[in-house]
């Protein structure tokens, strides 16, 4: 029986394609490998609609978040899980300046429906410095990776179609009506390799731009805000009173390490933002799957059509995953074209240069 899509990765990326192919009534195979450091188990799974100091939208916020909204809760309640959690982000003014040039933003109606119309801040005084107030961010949340990747993976098993491999690129043939993978053809192979697209000797030519975060979890003397605070770094409550903090970002020493710089960092803008006393007792790396033009990497192969890529969805693979998809799986299936800004077709001279 020849399967319809092999996926290669089992991070934000694949899983969530995998899902959104298989709920399609197409028989997917899902290889993933437990062993290897996760970029997707080392992010906060945070989605949120309005970022950066300027207060800017999130490309494509529009559709992203309503559709990521209703995708999550979907499994939620097919699997019987709980790993979404809608909550707003509390952004504290910096100064008498930025909020004024925030106010000033909202009222902008693009803005504005992503703005909760008054913020209590007294609930947030006794825990966080905000002299000047804050604005509440709506439609935002995090999604817990960690439950959400292995109920992917069980659903998968259960099926008899997740595979735990060390994928290996040059075990494979690819023909031009598909793949053959220890002696089974699918239609297509899709890559859903992450922070290790850059190594995939099929899409290594891609200008990927890996980006290496780190995050601490730490432990409030007490702390009673329930929502996300973002003023630099963002502190998430998480579980049993734990808090994680983060992150930085940095273009050198592209490792899995944590770093004393790192934990440094973050705890320095930290003290400036937390008003209790607390204790780290975590920290973790990651890299971020970026790209040179911050747009995902996705379309088929220029020199073999039976392989094809979904990947570079970089620091906002939570938000871009599930809305980019869907539309993946359009075009996979002849209905609709990719979008010029996310399709590889845009970058296709770089494939050519490099032969």
């Amino acid at each position: 029986m020849i399967a319809d899509y092999l996926i290669i990765g089992q991070g934000v990326a694949g899983s969530v394609l995998a899902w959104t192919l298989d709920r399609r009534g197409k028989r997917v195979v899902l290889v993933g490998s437990s062993g290897r450091p996760s970029a997707s188990l080392a992010a906060a799974g945070i989605f949120n609609p309005l970022t950066g100091k300027k207060l800017v939208r999130t490309w494509k916020a529009d559709q992203l978040f309503p559709f990521l909204h209703r995708f999550y809760g979907e499994i939620e309640q097919s699997l019987g899980i709980r790993f979404l959690h809608r909550t707003n982000i509390y952004r504290p003014y910096r100064s008498i300046e930025e909020q004024n040039t925030y106010l000033a933003q909202t009222s902008d109606p693009s803005i504005a429906q992503f703005v909760l119309e008054k913020t209590e801040d007294d609930r947030y005084g006794p825990y966080i410095h905000n002299p000047y107030g804050g604005l509440e961010v709506t439609g935002s949340g995090w999604v817990d990776l960690p439950v959400f990747l292995p109920a992917v993976r069980a659903y998968f098993t259960e099926k008899e179609q997740y595979v735990e491999a060390e994928f290996d690129y040059g075990q494979m043939e690819i023909r031009d009506d598909g793949v053959v993978w220890q002696g089974r053809q699918y239609r297509k192979l899709i890559c859903c390799d992450g922070p290790y697209g850059g190594q995939n000797p099929l899409f290594g030519w891609l200008p990927f731009n890996p980006v290496k975060g780190q995050t601490l979890d730490i432990l409030p003397e007490t702390y009673g805000v329930d929502r996300i605070i973002n003023q630099g770094i963002f502190i998430m409550p998480v579980d049993s009173g734990i808090c994680r903090v983060g992150a930085t970002y940095t273009w050198h020493d592209i490792n899995w390490q944590t770093t004393e710089d790192g934990r440094e960092f973050i705890e320095q803008k930290l003290r400036s933002l937390l008003k209790v006393p607390y204790r780290v007792v975590g920290q973790r790396a990651g890299i971020r799957p970026a790209t040179k033009d911050r747009r995902p990497f996705i379309g088929l192969h220029p020199a073999h059509p039976a392989v094809a890529i979904f990947g570079g969805l970089g620091t906002k693979g939570v938000s871009l995953a599930p809305y980019f998809a869907d539309r993946f799986a359009e075009f996979l299936e002849g209905r609709k074209e990719l979008e010029e800004e996310v399709n590889i077709e845009r970058v296709f001279s770089l494939y050519y240069k490099s032969k």
